[in-house]
C-alpha cells in the first residue's frame, strides 16, 4: 500500500506538467472548506466499533492549469483542522450493550483526536468553467500532525465490566504514540459557478492511511492502528487569478 503514495504524487506532477498539451489555464482560487467527518481505526487486533463523528474545516487552494479536450485539470490542496478517532461498541456475547456494574447504565467510549491535515490533491473535472455545473474528481496523499486527544466515557476503566464479547481494551489507556499521519485521499462531487460570486462545491471524500497511530513492531500490542474516514464537505472558492477571455 505504501507505493500508492509516490504513485499519487506522480499523477499530480503530471498534471501539472501535462500543460503544455492542452488549453492553457492560469486560474488560482482561494476559499474555506467545512464539514463532517466519520471515522474509525483499523485495529489488528480488532475492536468492535461504530463511527466516531466530528468536525472539519479550513483553508482552500486551487491552481487550474489547462483544458485537455474536456477535462479540467487543476491543482488542488486544504490546510484542515480535523476531530478523528474511534468509537468503540461494547457489547456482549449476544449482541447487547453491556450494562456496567457499577453505573447500571450501557458502558461508553470513544476518544477524539485532532489534527491538522493537508491534502494534495489532482483535480479533474467536466462542465461549465465560468457558470453553471461541474463534476469533478479528485485523488491524492494526505498528511496529517497530531494536535491533542481527548476520552469520552461514562464509566471508570478501573470498574468496566468485563462481560464483552471483546477482550481487547489496551487501546482505552494508550496515548497516541506516532504524531505524523499519512495516507490516501479520494473524492468526487459537484461544483456550482456563479459569475462574481465564486464557485460552490459539493463533496464525498474517503482516506486511507497508511500509518499507525501506535507502535507496529513485534513487541507492540498492536500490529495495525490505521484510521479510515468518510468525509462530507462543502467548499467555497473565490478567483485571485483568471485566465481572460479570448
Amino acid at each position: 500500500m505504501k507505493r500508492i503514495l509516490p504513485l499519487c504524487m506522480f499523477f499530480i506532477l503530471s498534471v501539472a506538467a501535462s500543460a503544455q498539451v492542452g488549453e492553457h489555464r492560469n486560474d488560482f482560487a482561494v476559499g474555506v472548506n467545512g464539514g463532517y467527518a466519520l471515522t474509525n481505526i483499523g485495529f489488528v487486533p480488532k475492536v468492535p466499533q461504530g463511527f466516531h463523528g466530528g468536525l472539519t474545516g479550513g483553508l482552500s487552494f486551487r491552481y487550474v492549469c489547462e483544458k485537455y479536450f474536456n477535462t479540467i485539470c487543476s491543482v488542488y490542496g486544504e490546510v484542515n483542522y480535523t476531530q478523528m478517532g474511534w468509537k468503540e461498541s461494547i457489547l456482549d456475547s449476544n449482541d447487547q450493550p453491556v450494562i456496567n456494574d457499577i453505573t447500571g447504565v450501557a458502558e461508553e467510549y470513544s476518544r477524539t483526536i485532532n489534527y491538522i491535515q493537508v491534502p494534495v490533491f489532482a483535480h479533474l473535472a467536466w462542465g461549465k468553467e465560468r457558470k453553471g455545473f461541474q463534476f469533478f474528481f479528485q485523488a491524492g496523499p494526505q498528511f496529517g500532525y497530531y494536535l491533542s486527544e481527548s476520552t469520552d466515557t461514562n464509566f471508570k476503566l478501573e470498574e468496566r465490566s468485563y462481560n464483552r464479547v471483546s477482550s481487547v481494551i489496551a487501546q482505552d489507556t494508550m496515548a497516541v504514540e506516532h504524531k505524523f499521519d499519512y495516507g490516501i485521499a479520494v473524492g468526487a462531487g459537484i461544483e456550482c459557478s456563479v459569475p462574481h460570486l465564486g464557485h460552490f462545491l459539493l463533496e464525498g471524500r474517503y482516506y486511507y492511511g497508511l500509518g499507525n497511530i501506535y507502535g507496529d513492531t513485534k513487541r507492540d500490542y498492536f500490529a495495525r492502528s490505521n484510521m479510515g474516514s468518510i468525509v462530507i464537505k462543502m467548499t467555497y472558492l473565490f478567483d485571485v487569478v483568471r485566465t481572460k477571455k479570448r
